[in-house]
C-alpha cells in the first residue's frame, strides 16, 4: 500500500522543502501539482521563485480548483505526486463558490482509492495564532483545520515543520533526506 503523506507548517516553516526532499526520495517521477492561482505581481514572483528553486527535478502541474481529478490524471504517469498546498486551494474553492467540504470528502476517496503513486499533500497551519477578527477569515480557518484532521486519518505520515525541523506527528520518522 502507498503511504500517503500530509506535511503541516506555518508560513515559511520549511514545509515545501522537506516535502521536495521526501517526494525525491520516494519515486523516480515525481510530479509538483500546484494550487497557486496569480493574481498580482507578488504571487507571480512568488510562483517564479518556487519554479526555480524546483527546476526540471519535477514535471509541474497546475490545477487550482479540481485537485482530485488532477491526482488521478498524474498518478497515471507519476509514481509520486506533491501537492502545495491545500490552503491556496481551500482558497480558490471559496473564491469559487465550490462546496470545500465536497471537494475535501472527494479528495479524501481519491487518497484512498490511488494506489500506484505515493501523494504528499503540503498545508498550511492556520490555528496557531489568533481568532480571526471576522467571519470569512474564521471560516476559512474552521476550514482548513477540519481538512487537515480529516486527511490526517488517511495519511500514512503526518509531520508538523517548524524552522525547517519536522516532527513526526504520526508515522515513521523520515529517513534522513538532504
Amino acid at each position: 500500500m502507498t503511504r500517503h503523506c500530509l506535511v503541516l507548517g506555518g508560513a515559511r516553516s520549511g514545509k515545501t522543502a522537506f516535502a521536495e526532499r521526501l517526494a525525491l526520495h520516494a519515486g523516480a517521477k515525481p510530479a509538483y501539482l500546484a494550487t497557486a492561482t496569480v493574481l498580482d505581481a507578488e504571487m507571480n514572483e512568488r510562483v517564479s521563485s518556487h519554479q526555480a528553486v524546483r527546476g526540471e527535478r519535477f514535471t509541474t502541474i497546475e490545477e487550482p480548483l479540481e485537485l482530485s481529478h488532477a491526482i488521478l490524471k498524474a498518478g497515471k504517469a507519476h509514481d509520486v505526486i506533491l501537492v502545495d498546498c491545500l490552503t491556496l486551494w481551500i482558497t480558490n474553492l471559496l473564491l469559487a463558490n465550490e462546496d470545500v467540504a465536497t471537494a475535501v470528502s472527494e479528495l479524501y476517496a481519491t487518497l484512498a482509492e490511488i494506489q500506484q503513486a505515493k501523494v504528499i499533500l503540503v498545508s498550511n497551519e492556520v490555528g496557531l495564532g489568533i481568532v480571526p477578527d471576522n467571519a470569512m477569515a474564521r471560516t476559512f480557518r474552521d476550514l482548513a483545520g477540519s481538512t487537515h484532521q480529516r486527511l490526517a486519518e488517511i495519511c500514512d505520515d503526518v509531520y508538523f515543520v517548524a524552522a525547517g525541523l519536522p516532527l513526526t506527528l504520526k508515522g515513521n520518522a523520515p529517513d534522513p533526506v538532504s
